[in-house]
């Protein structure tokens, strides 16, 4: 490998195939490969360490305690948070929802309106949808540069008084394409709207610091990060975290239970109910250990690299349209003439190529491109410029085969 200044396939049991081959893995946008590391992490937690967590008297479940909520000090930290501000959820996902039914419903009524953009992902189109129907808000959608970027001059011209709320994508997971946080920033409190980030596709590969970002939330998941699945995290502001109702009741949400009343724990407690994913926080941590010694720079530099590349050889194929901006982050986004994503992603998986074939769960942004779906490369820290040329190979066998 010479494009970028890292590679670390080595460290990744998942790249290689059964009979020893290589496994071209362009799919990271989807999900990330676990290191060993990360898969050591969870066979020990879920192995000799393993006890419950806040309620056992004994050492190791004491012990146990002690790492969950390490590793919830250690997600923090690696976004530039405190502890009491972060909220374990089961995903990004769970998050954004979590916001719209505790924040949302206790904030928004009707006549409210929030922004959101062409090329959000489905997560964070529908709960702001679901809350429509609820209490009557308006949802307002910004469009996009030609390049394929949120147009946040378009959005000033959107956003009034109404607007409580502006929730955009930190790195489109379709088109990689960065948002200008500081201007989205700006414009939201221009207005006394808040801002959320959704930063899935960003926190692998930006330094991402909430407190500099201005954000009033930022939500992510650990296994684009490298980490397992089933866990992610929301972090808010202190102060609506701590003014937000519970999202749902059970054990560990609570102060006290009694059949007249029921008084809540704190934030971040209060919005985690029932046994939490405790092996999962702990082999989170893990991973952003492991993010953290390689540096988030160098993985950003290296992807940078790599898109470059990748663009440059894929734009010399006749009939490939690329999408998206030319510094886009980690991800490209393309259609191969009148070939089906789908028929492209089969030949490329009988060549040890994965890629991602489909609406990528951002339909509102295919109907702006104007195509049913599109084929996605996504890299990681572990990508290199054998991958690229498998890729290419395989385009270039596809379009052979259909003549």
């Amino acid at each position: 490998m010479t494009t970028g200044t890292i590679s670390r396939k080595a460290d990744f049991p998942g790249l290689v195939n059964a009979d020893g081959s290589p496994w071209h893995y362009l799919d990271t946008a989807a999900t990330a490969q676990k290191p060993q590391a990360v898969v050591d992490a969870m066979s020990r937690a879920l192995g000799k360490d393993y006890a419950t967590v806040h309620r056992g008297v004994y050492s190791r479940s004491a012990e146990m305690t002690l790492g969950y909520e390490a590793a919830r000090r250690r997600v923090a930290s690696f976004i530039g948070g405190h502890e009491d501000e972060i909220v374990f959820t089961r995903g990004a996902t769970e998050a954004i929802n979590l916001v719209a039914a505790t924040w949302g419903a206790a904030n928004l009524k009707a006549g409210d309106r929030i922004l959101l953009s062409v090329l959000e992902h489905h997560s964070n189109i529908v709960p702001w949808q679901l809350l429509r129907e609820r209490v009557g808000i308006e949802i307002d959608v910004c469009p996009l540069t030609a390049d394929g970027r949120i147009d946040l001059d378009a959005a000033r011209q959107i956003v009034t008084e109404q607007h409580k709320l502006i929730a955009l994508a930190h790195v489109s997971n379709v088109l990689g394409s960065r948002l200008d946080t500081a201007k989205a920033a700006e414009l939201a409190h221009s207005v006394g709207a808040k801002l959320l980030l959704d930063g899935c596709q960003a926190v692998a590969r930006t330094k991402v610091d909430v407190k500099a970002l201005d954000c009033d939330f930022y939500v992510f998941s650990a296994h684009k990060l490298y980490g397992p699945t089933g866990i992610g995290a929301l972090w808010a502001k202190k102060d609506l975290l701590d003014a937000m109702p519970p999202y749902q009741g059970g054990g560990s949400m609570i102060d006290r239970v009694t059949f007249a009343k029921t008084t809540w724990a704190d934030a971040p407690q209060r919005f985690e109910a029932g046994t939490p994913a405790i092996t999962e926080a702990i082999t989170f941590a893990a991973a952003i250990e492991y993010v953290d010694r390689i540096g988030i720079d160098n993985i950003s530099a290296h992807e940078d690299a790599l898109v470059h590349k990748a663009r440059a050889e894929l734009a010399k194929i006749n009939s490939l349209r690329l999408f998206g901006p030319d510094d886009s982050a980690g991800i490209v986004s393309f259609q191969l003439g009148d070939i089906h994503p789908h028929d492209l992603g089969t030949i490329l998986d009988e060549e040890n190529v994965a890629i991602r074939a489909g609406h990528h769960c951002a339909q509102p942004l295919m109907d702006h491109l104007g195509v049913p779906a599109t084929a996605r490369a996504s890299f990681g820290l572990y990508s290199d410029e054998d991958d690229i040329a498998a890729l290419i190979r395989g385009i270039e066998r596809t379009q052979r085969i259909f003549g």
